[in-house]
C-alpha cells in the first residue's frame, strides 16, 4: 500500500513508540533484532535512513480483512488463524497444481492489496506453516512451496536445513529442551518417536511429531471458538497520578472489552481489574495490584461493567504513585444463550432496555468508530494525557477519507 517505501529500511514501533516489532528484510540485514528499543537506534535509522511507523491497528485490521476475503475465493474451507495469516483446504479439489495456485494467489494479493504474501502447501498444517516458512525466507522460491510434490529424500533434506525452532508450536523453551537431547532440526524431530515426545513433553508436540510424518491431527477449524478470557489493556502515553485520571483508561478499556463480548454472543461472570507502576524505574515506589470479583449475575452490560471496574479500581488504587499501566479482564466467559438467571435478577422491562442501549452502542460504533458513544469520559475524542503515544502513524487509506491520497492536476 505504500510503494514509495519499498525495498526500504522500514520497522513498526510496539505501544507508545517503545519497541521494533516488525522489521523489513533490509532492516534485519543490519542485525536490528526484535524488541530493540526505538530510541537506541536512533544513530542507525540515520545511517540508513531508516523509516519508522507507528501501530495503526484499525488500519492492519482492515488490510487483513481484504487479504482473508482475497484468499476466501480460492475455498470455501478457510480457517483465519492470525491478523496476518490463513490455512486454506483445498482436499475438495485433488488435482489442483498448488504451486500455480500460489503463484495466483501471490499476484492478486498484490494487484488488488497492495501487499507481498508468501505461500506454503503440505499435507497437514504443521507442514503447510513449514512450507510458508521455506517460501518466505528463500528468495528461489519464488514465495511459494509446495512440499506435497517432494519425495521422501528431498523432504527430508530440507527439514534437515530447518532448525528446530522454526516448526510450529516449538518455542525458545522447548527447543532449548530439544537440542539437549539432540533434536536440533525438523528432521530430527520429524524422526523422534512419538510416544517418547510425548512422554518427555506434551502431547500437544507429539501432535506436532505426526503431522511431520504427514498424519493430520490439526483439524482446520471453520470458525474460531469463543474467547474464554477477554483482556484490554495498554501502557500510557504518560504516567498518571490520580484516581480521576486513572479512570478515564479504565472506563475506555471495559468498554472496548464489553463490545468483544457481545461481538461473540457472550456474557461474562467475573471482572478484574489491575494498574501498575514502571518495574524498571528504581527511583519509583513499586505497586502493582490487581483485584477480581464474581458478579451475582452473568452480563456483557457496558454500563454494569464499567461500575464494577471502577469500584476494583477504587479499591486498588493508592495515592502518590507513578502509573504506567492499567487493564481490564473479562472471565468466566459463557454464550448469552446459556445464561442463568438470578432470584434477584432486575425486572425483564429493564433488562431489555438495556440491552436495546447496548444495541445502540455498537450500531454507533460500527459506523461513527471506537468511542463515538461510549460510557463516562471513555468517549471524550479530545487527546488524553494516557493516551498511548503514536508519533510516526502511516495514513489510514482504507478506512479514513480524509487520509486518502490525492491527485493534483
Amino acid at each position: 500500500m505504500a510503494p514509495h517505501i519499498e525495498k526500504q529500511c522500514v520497522v513498526v514501533l510496539s505501544n507508545n513508540d517503545g519497541c521494533v516489532v516488525a522489521r523489513s528484510a533490509e532492516v534485519k540485514a543490519l542485525g536490528v533484532p526484535m524488541g530493540m528499543p526505538w530510541h537506541q537506534m536512533q544513530e542507525l535509522a540515520r545511517q540508513h535512513r531508516i523509516v519508522a511507523y507507528s501501530s495503526n491497528y484499525t488500519y492492519y485490521g482492515d488490510m487483513s480483512r481484504r487479504v482473508m476475503s482475497v484468499l476466501a475465493q480460492y475455498s470455501p474451507d478457510q480457517e483465519i488463524y492470525s491478523v496476518d495469516e490463513c490455512f486454506l483446504d483445498l482436499t475438495r479439489q485433488p488435482h489442483i497444481d498448488l504451486a500455480v495456485m500460489g503463484q495466483s494467489i501471490r499476484q492478486r494479493v498484490k494487484q488488488w492489496i497492495g501487499l507481498p504474501v508468501s505461500v506454503g502447501a503440505g499435507h497437514t498444517k504443521t507442514l503447510a506453516k513449514l512450507a510458508n516458512h521455506v517460501a518466505k525466507k528463500r528468495t528461489e522460491r519464488s514465495g511459494v512451496c509446495d512440499l506435497t510434490t517432494l519425495d521422501a529424500g528431498a523432504t527430508a533434506a530440507l527439514l534437515q536445513t530447518i532448525g528446530v525452532r522454526d516448526v510450529w508450536g516449538v518455542v525458545r523453551k522447548i527447543e532449548e529442551r530439544l537440542v539437549m537431547q539432540g533434536i536440533v532440526t525438523a528432521a530430527d524431530l520429524r524422526n523422534t518417536d512419538p510416544a517418547i515426545i510425548r512422554r518427555n513433553f506434551s502431547v500437544v508436540l507429539e501432535r506436532t511429531v505426526r503431522e511431520l510424518n504427514g498424519v493430520s491431527c490439526i483439524a482446520l477449524e471453520d470458525a474460531p471458538p469463543d474467547k474464554q478470557q477477554i483482556i484490554a489493556s495498554r501502557s500510557f502515553g504518560a504516567p498518571v497520578y490520580e484516581l480521576a485520571q486513572l479512570a478515564e483508561p479504565v472506563r475506555a478499556y471495559m468498554t472496548r472489552a464489553a463490545e468483544k463480548l457481545r461481538r461473540q454472543h457472550s456474557v461474562a461472570g467475573a471482572v478484574g481489574v489491575w494498574i501498575e507502576t514502571n518495574r524498571f524505574r528504581d527511583q519509583d515506589v513499586q505497586h502493582h495490584p490487581s483485584a477480581t470479583v464474581r458478579l451475582p449475575e452473568s452480563t456483557a452490560d457496558t454500563l454494569h461493567l464499567v461500575h464494577t471496574a471502577i469500584g476494583l479500581l477504587r479499591r486498588i488504587y493508592r495515592s502518590g504513585h507513578r502509573y504506567v499501566k492499567a487493564g481490564v479482564m473479562l472471565t468466566d466467559i459463557r454464550p448469552a444463550a446459556l445464561q442463568q438467571g438470578s432470584l434477584f435478577a432486575s425486572a425483564s422491562e429493564a433488562t431489555e432496555k438495556r440491552a436495546r442501549l447496548m444495541t445502540v452502542l455498537d450500531a454507533a460504533t460500527a459506523k461513527w468508530g471506537r468511542g463515538a458513544i461510549a460510557p463516562g469520559t471513555a468517549g471524550f475524542s479530545a487527546p488524553r494525557a494516557w493516551a498511548m503515544k503514536r508519533a510516526a502513524m502511516s495514513p489510514a487509506y482504507t478506512t479514513r477519507w480524509s487520509d486518502l491520497p490525492r491527485v493534483l492536476a
